[in-house]
C-alpha cells in the first residue's frame, strides 16, 4: 500500500514538473512571436490604402481620419480577423493639406497608431507607416521596438536591473526629446537627447519614488512635429525594477521542480515503478 502511495506520489510530482515545462514553453512561444501593432498608408491618385497588423484578434480597430485644422473627415470600424485589418480612404473631395490617419483597438499606446498624409488637387503620393512591436530578443529581457519612416526607438533591460537601455536610429539630426510616463499616467521624467551621426543611445534609472507603481511604463520618443517622428516604446517594472514578459523566471522555476524531485526521489526510495 505505501508502494502504491509513493508511486502516485512521484507521479504527481513529475506530472507538475512537465506542466511548468509546457507552460514554460507556451510562454516563451508566445513571446518570441512579439505583440503589438502596425499601421500603414499607400496613396496613389484619389485613394489611400490603409492596412496593418494586430496580435489582438477579439476587437475591430476604429479608424478616425483629422484635417491639420482637427476637423474629423471620417470615422471607420475596421475587422480584425487573422490579426490583419484593411481600408481605403478616398482623398478626391479633401481640400488640400495634411491629414492624420489614426488607427485604435481601446485605449493602450500600444494599440494607437497613426500616421499623415499629404492631399494635393483631389489626389496623393503619400507613402507612411509605424509599428510598436515588441522586441523578440533574449538578450534584450524586456525590451519594445517601435519604427516610424526613418526612427526608431528601442527600450529595454535585463530581468532585475534598475535601469532601462533607450538606443535607436534617425535619419533627422535634430534633438530628440524622450518622455516617460507611469501607469497611472503621471510624467516621470522629460529629457533630450542629441543624435550622433544617425543613432542615439541612452540610460534611464529605475529606482526612486516615481517609480514606485507597479506596471508598464510607457517611453516616447518625439523629434519634431509629424507623427512619422514620434514612437514609444513599453517596459514593465516592478518595485523599481524591469520585469520580462517570459525568461529567467520560468527557466528558475522549472529548475527548482526538477532538483526537489531528484531530492525527494532520494530520501524516500520512491519508484515510479511499483514493486511486488
Amino acid at each position: 500500500m505505501n508502494s502504491r502511495r509513493h508511486t502516485i506520489t512521484s507521479l504527481s510530482i513529475v506530472l507538475l514538473a512537465v506542466t511548468i515545462m509546457s507552460v514554460s514553453a507556451i510562454g516563451q512561444n508566445a513571446y518570441a512571436g512579439g505583440s503589438g501593432m502596425s499601421l500603414s498608408a499607400d496613396c496613389s491618385g484619389s485613394t489611400c490604402a490603409i492596412s496593418g497588423d494586430t496580435d489582438r484578434s477579439d476587437q475591430d480597430a476604429t479608424m478616425v481620419v483629422t484635417a491639420s485644422n482637427g476637423n474629423i473627415v471620417t470615422v471607420g470600424q475596421l475587422g480584425t480577423s487573422g490579426g490583419i485589418f484593411s481600408g481605403s480612404l478616398n482623398v478626391s473631395g479633401l481640400d488640400d493639406g495634411s491629414y492624420t490617419i489614426a488607427v485604435n483597438q481601446g485605449s493602450s499606446s500600444k494599440y494607437n497608431l497613426s500616421v499623415s498624409v499629404d492631399v494635393s488637387g483631389g489626389s496623393s503620393d503619400s507613402s507612411a507607416s509605424i509599428s510598436n512591436v515588441v522586441a523578440t530578443s533574449e538578450e534584450a529581457g524586456a525590451a519594445e521596438e517601435a519604427s516610424a519612416s526613418g526612427l526608431q526607438l528601442t527600450a529595454g533591460g535585463m530581468e532585475g536591473s534598475t535601469t532601462i537601455d533607450v538606443s535607436g536610429t534617425t535619419d533627422r539630426s535634430g534633438d530628440i526629446t524622450l518622455t516617460v510616463t507611469a501607469p497611472n499616467g503621471n510624467i516621470v521624467t522629460v529629457s533630450q537627447i542629441s543624435p550622433s551621426g544617425d543613432s542615439f543611445a541612452t540610460t534611464i534609472e529605475t529606482g526612486g519614488p516615481l517609480w514606485s507603481q507597479d506596471g508598464i511604463y510607457t517611453i516616447k520618443a518625439v523629434q519634431g512635429a509629424a507623427s512619422n517622428y514620434q514612437v514609444s516604446a513599453e517596459v514593465e517594472v516592478i518595485d523599481g525594477h524591469v520585469i520580462p514578459e517570459f525568461g529567467v523566471i520560468a527557466a528558475m522555476i522549472l529548475a527548482v521542480a526538477i532538483v526537489s524531485i531528484i531530492v525527494v526521489t532520494a530520501k524516500t526510495k520512491l519508484s515510479l515503478v511499483p514493486r511486488y
